[in-house]
C-alpha cells in the first residue's frame, strides 16, 4: 500500500497496519463515478437489485462495498478528495461487469484480514493490497492471486546501510501488522537491528526522512513509489519473499463465494484484453514482467515492476 521493482513483484501486502479509526461513512470511488447510495447504510445488509448484480446480497444494493486501508500509494490513497490506485482500478473492472458501481470504506486493515468488516456488513469484499497467507485464509476467503509482491529496504540517500546486516545496531521501521513486519522480526535477532513499529506507511516511511530510524522495510510497489516521489531516499535492497496480493470475503459464504467468483472473472478477462496491462502500466510505469527465479539483494531505482 502501492511500484517499482522488478518489479513488482510488489506488495506484500501484508499484514496492512492499523491507524485510522474505522470509518462508517463510505468514499466515493473517482474510477467508478459514484455518489451517495440512494438506499440502506454500510452497517445493514441489504438485497441487490435484480439484474446485471445477479441477485447478489450486498451491504449496499446497486453497490459493490469495499473495505481498504490508507494510505497506501500506489494501490489506494487519496487524491484531489477521491480514493484512486492499482487496487481502486482492478476492483473497479469487477463492479463495472456485475453492473455495479464501487464505493470505498477506509477501515482498520485488521478489521478485513481477521474478518470482522464481513461479519459486521460494513463491505462485500477487501481491497487492501493484502497478501494471501495461510494464517489469513483461516479467517477470510481469498480471490485468486492478482498481484506479486516482495519486501523492499528504503533508506535515505547516500546511506551507508545497503542491507539488513549493514542495520547492526541501528533502528529499522516496519508497518504494524503487515508481512514486512513479520520479515524484519524474524531476521532481527541474526543481523541485531531495533524493530520499530509504526501504525501506517506515511509514519513508517517519513521515519527515514527525518531519521528517527535508519531504513524501513515494507512491500516494493510502495517503497519505489514513495522514493520516486522522494528523491533524497532510495530504495536499496529487495528480499524474494514470494507473496501475492488477494481480494478478501467472508469465509464460508455462499454469496461471498459468488462475488469472488465474479472478481475472478473479470481479473481474468482483463488479462486476456490487455486491461490489467494498461492498468498496471498507469501505476507503475511498465508492463507486468515474468518474475526472475530470485529478487536481486540491491534493487536499482526506477527499476521497473513485474508480476
Amino acid at each position: 500500500m502501492f511500484s517499482t521493482p522488478r518489479r513488482p513483484r510488489v506488495r506484500s501486502r501484508m499484514l496492512r497496519a492499523v491507524t485510522a479509526a474505522a470509518c462508517a461513512a463510505l468514499v466515493p470511488v473517482a474510477l467508478a463515478g459514484c455518489g451517495s447510495s440512494g438506499s440502506g447504510d454500510a452497517g445493514s445488509a441489504g438485497t441487490a437489485s435484480a439484474g446485471a448484480d445477479g441477485g447478489l446480497k450486498l451491504v449496499n444494493p446497486g453497490k459493490l462495498t469495499v473495505c481498504t486501508h490508507m494510505a497506501y500509494k500506489p494501490f489506494q490513497f487519496n487524491k484531489d478528495g477521491k480514493i484512486v490506485g492499482f487496487d481502486v482500478d482492478i476492483v473497479d473492472l469487477a463492479a463495472k461487469e456485475m453492473g455495479l458501481e464501487q464505493q470505498i470504506i477506509d477501515i482498520e486493515f485488521q478489521q478485513i484480514w481477521s474478518g470482522a468488516a464481513f461479519k459486521a456488513k460494513k463491505c462485500d469484499i477487501g481491497a487492501a493490497g493484502m497478501t494471501i497467507t495461510d494464517a489469513r485464509k483461516k479467517s477470510v476467503a481469498f480471490s485468486e492471486p492478482y498481484f506479486d509482491a516482495t519486501q523492499a529496504l528504503l533508506v535515505k540517500k547516500g546511506s551507508s546501510v545497503k542491507d539488513l546486516a549493514a542495520l547492526r545496531g541501528k533502528k529499522l521501521g516496519v508497518q504494524t501488522e503487515t508481512t514486512g513486519q513479520e520479515y524484519a522480526t524474524k531476521n532481527a535477532s541474526a543481523n541485531g537491528y531495533e524493530v520499530v513499529v509504526f501504525d501506517d506507511l506515511p509514519l513508517e516511511v517519513n521515519a527515514v526522512k527525518s531519521g528517527r530510524v535508519d531504513a524501513a522495510i515494507n512491500d516494493n510497489g510502495v517503497l519505489f513509489d514513495f522514493a520516486k516521489d522522494n528523491p533524497d531516499t532510495e530504495v536499496v535492497a529487495e528480499f524474494d519473499t514470494g507473496e501475492h496480493y488477494g481480494i478478501s470475503a467472508a469465509k464460508d459464504d455462499a454469496n461471498a463465494t459468488a462475488i469472488l467468483g465474479k472478481v475472478n472473472t473479470a481479473i481474468a478477462n482483463a488479462k486476456k484484453d490487455g486491461a490489467y496491462n494498461e492498468i498496471y502500466k498507469k501505476w507503475f510505469g511498465t508492463t507486468p514482467q515474468p518474475a526472475s527465479p530470485a529478487a536481486s539483494s540491491a534493487a536499482t531505482p526506477n527499476a521497473s515492476p513485474s508480476s
